[in-house]
């Protein structure tokens, strides 16, 4: 058991030396890469073959969701059709660690045609790849993490590694935001956080709505088909008076006047929070539930009439964080 802890450890530490000893020789051609892949109008076309094709399918998809137009291309199928992917107006970041794969080669004259930039990523600057490229990246590794120093290890995080870099320094120089991101990821909780809106989760109908003056035995029936725990209780002119909560029928239940035919509003919560815009980020309503705490949040228009409702449960169901949640 212990020594496959030390083998583990040894894979690790390998494996950041190889990125350690790439950090320090990072110079002006990754400066050029970023300054070129910049200038692009089209896409950046990344492709590879074997464990770099996985790897570069890999940068393609970062690349895509931080602001980089981006796609893989695999060369055999660049070679049956996939060619015609590449316009003019695009450029290619060409990955192989000896530089001389040989479906990645094929291609490569092809590549030349259009005339478009060209990346390349390997460790072998006197390659095929090499010398086809505009711009070389250097992902030399003094040694594989494998101990028969064969399958690709310590080369495959580095190339990994150096396609986020470029990620990351692209999304510096064109000043990308959570905002942005949050657009690549609709489905994603930054995606929840920053465009669902109270209005795509509230709720409008069958709401458990009565009169101030509706008997308290009356409105309990109400409050349980309802089943959202809670009454909303109307004025004469049909605006919202107050709340019920189950927490105010216990409690009401515990009072020495209580009286099952008492109007409702007797024992309810006047001058409830609320909000006036359905337009309000549910997250932003989430902060506002937390804080107080409740449970629901009505909606009202400018004449307090009650237009929905919102749940903390529906929220949370919804994958609704608050603000100040970074989870």
């Amino acid at each position: 058991m212990y020594e496959s802890i030390q083998y583990a450890k040894e894979t690790l530490e390998t494996e950041a030396k190889a990125l350690i000893d790439c950090a320090s020789r990072i110079g002006k051609e990754f400066e050029d890469a970023i300054e070129m892949i910049l200038s692009i109008e089209g896409k950046l076309i990344v492709t590879g073959i074997g464990k770099s094709g996985l790897v570069g399918a890999k940068i393609a998809a970062t690349l895509a969701s931080t602001g980089t137009s981006s796609f893989f291309l695999h060369p055999s199928e660049a070679l049956h059709g996939d060619l015609g992917m590449i316009g003019p107006k695009d450029g290619v970041l060409a990955i192989s660690y000896s530089g001389e794969s040989v479906e990645l080669s094929n291609i490569l004259p092809h590549i030349e045609r259009f005339e478009v930039p060209m990346i390349a990523m390997t460790a072998n600057g006197d390659s095929t790849l090499a010398r086809y490229a505009d711009i070389v990246l250097d992902i030399s590794v003094h040694k594989e993490a494998c101990p028969l120093g064969i399958a690709p290890t310590s080369s495959t995080t580095l190339t990994m590694a150096l396609g986020d870099a470029l990620a990351i320094a692209l999304m510096k120089k064109r000043d990308f935001k959570r905002e942005d991101f949050a657009s690549f990821h609709p489905g994603g909780a930054l995606g929840r956080q920053l465009f669902v809106k109270v209005s795509d989760i509230m709720r409008r109908e069958n709401l458990p709505i009565v009169s101030m003056d509706t008997p308290l035995r009356e409105a309990v029936i109400t409050m349980s088909e309802g089943k959202l725990g809670h009454l909303l209780i109307i004025d004469d002119n049909e605006s919202l008076h107050a709340i019920m909560s189950d927490g105010d029928l216990r409690r009401a239940l515990m009072r020495r006047d209580f009286d099952m035919d008492s109007p409702v509003s007797k024992y309810s919560t006047k001058k409830p929070l609320t909000i006036e815009t359905v337009e309000m980020l549910a997250s932003e309503a989430l902060g506002i539930i937390e804080k107080i705490p409740v449970q629901i949040l009505p909606i009202v228009d400018g004449d307090k009439k009650i237009v929905g409702v919102i749940h903390i449960h529906d929220l949370v169901s919804a994958g609704i964080k608050s603000n100040g949640e970074n989870g």
